[in-house]
């Protein structure tokens, strides 16, 4: 097996800066997550790692070794696409083998290779059938196993589960998590979902516009954005933000227009590395707390717009003047539209961002 690792890696195409100057890397048996919205540059990473994009900068080493000017079938790595790219004229067979097949390996031991990977796929009765005869999840295993067969350093996937419906993704979610860590190959994965995101990846990179924002363990990357692109694209409903002015006294205090919220000493302390008065105050809404009364001090008042029942939780659109809020709550808790109710946001829970460069300052 072998770790991935990117030095200062630079694509373009044409005047689009695809990814640019990227540092990453992905240690040996882990499953690293490239993670962001279309166009961020993650499939364009993937594919210079792969030799089928060159950078016009930068280094690419898989295990100790430089591969920048290596053929890709000579890096050693299996690419799984999100088209599962599969011979339709091949049964499964054919297609498992036909890695082997161009690899010269005997043909004893390709029978015996296909069928140890079809049985860890659960899909040997599937080998005399053709794709036009399976269905999606079954394509999907047997694009996996294609790639299996070949015992690689390195697995890169791009958004393999796409193409599957809802309740067949969770399953292969799991399903593919698990079978990596059983052959314990370093995996690099590409996908715009962040559930898959943050239930597959051991750790997460994520970027936007070609450059990477943050790089870490999903619950660190959850619990500690290190700015307002990583807080807004991480979460789900996404966070409330809420433009403001920082206004130093005996108490610092955001002003949004709309209401004021005092900062604890420790957080006015950290919020004065910011470049301007100008702040983003940040806060998911599962952090949220909602009151049917104004028993507490700090308390915003909102006005229920739109509840969104969802089974296990409730989510709540609140009107704070201009803003709008949304609130996830249990279930149980029952109002009606246009009730006037108390928000407040934990100091411990709410992030604060430097307007200007969008760093997260707290």
């Amino acid at each position: 097996m072998a770790k991935v690792t990117l030095k200062n890696v630079t694509k373009r195409f044409g005047d689009v800066m695809a990814v640019k100057e990227l540092n990453l890397e992905a240690s040996d048996r882990e499953f690293l997550v490239l993670l962001g919205p279309s166009g961020c540059g993650k499939t364009t990473a993937l594919r210079c790692i792969a030799g089928l994009e060159t950078p016009e900068k930068g280094e690419i080493y898989i295990g100790d070794k430089l591969v920048n000017d290596l053929d890709p079938k000579e890096r050693d790595v299996a690419m799984v696409f999100q088209s599962y790219a599969l011979y339709p004229h091949m049964t499964v067979f054919k297609n498992m083998a036909f890695p082997l097949e161009n690899l010269k390996v005997p043909k004893d031991e390709i029978q015996t290779k296909v069928q140890k990977v079809a049985e860890l796929l659960k899909i040997e009765v599937l080998l005399d059938r053709k794709p036009k005869q399976l269905s999606g999840g079954q394509r999907q295993r047997v694009a996996l196993g294609r790639a299996m067969v070949r015992d690689p350093h390195v697995f890169l996937m791009d958004e393999p589960l796409s193409n599957l419906d809802a309740k067949l993704r969770v399953y292969m979610r799991a399903e593919l998590k698990k079978l990596q860590k059983e052959l314990g190959v370093t995996t690099i994965y590409v996908t715009h979902d962040q559930v898959e995101a943050m239930t597959m990846g051991d750790k997460i990179a994520i970027l936007n516009e070609g450059v990477l924002q943050q790089v870490g363990t999903p619950d660190g990357i959850y619990f500690s954005p290190s700015n307002v692109f990583v807080a807004g694209f991480i979460g789900s409903p996404p966070t409330n933000f809420f433009d403001c002015t920082l206004m130093e006294g005996v108490i610092c205090t955001l002003d949004t227009g709309e209401f004021k919220y005092s900062l604890p000493e420790n957080v006015a302390e950290a919020a004065k590395k910011r470049t301007s008065d100008a702040c983003i105050l940040g806060v998911r809404p599962q952090d949220v707390l909602v009151y049917k009364d104004a028993k507490k001090k700090r308390l915003v008042k909102a006005v229920l717009d739109v509840i969104e029942p969802l089974g296990d939780v409730t989510i709540l659109d609140l009107k704070v003047g201009d803003y709008l809020v949304k609130a996830v709550v249990s279930p149980d808790f029952k109002a009606e539209l246009g009730d006037e109710l108390w928000i407040e946001f934990p100091a411990e829970k709410t992030h604060i961002f430097d307007k200007k460069t969008g760093a997260t300052l707290v």
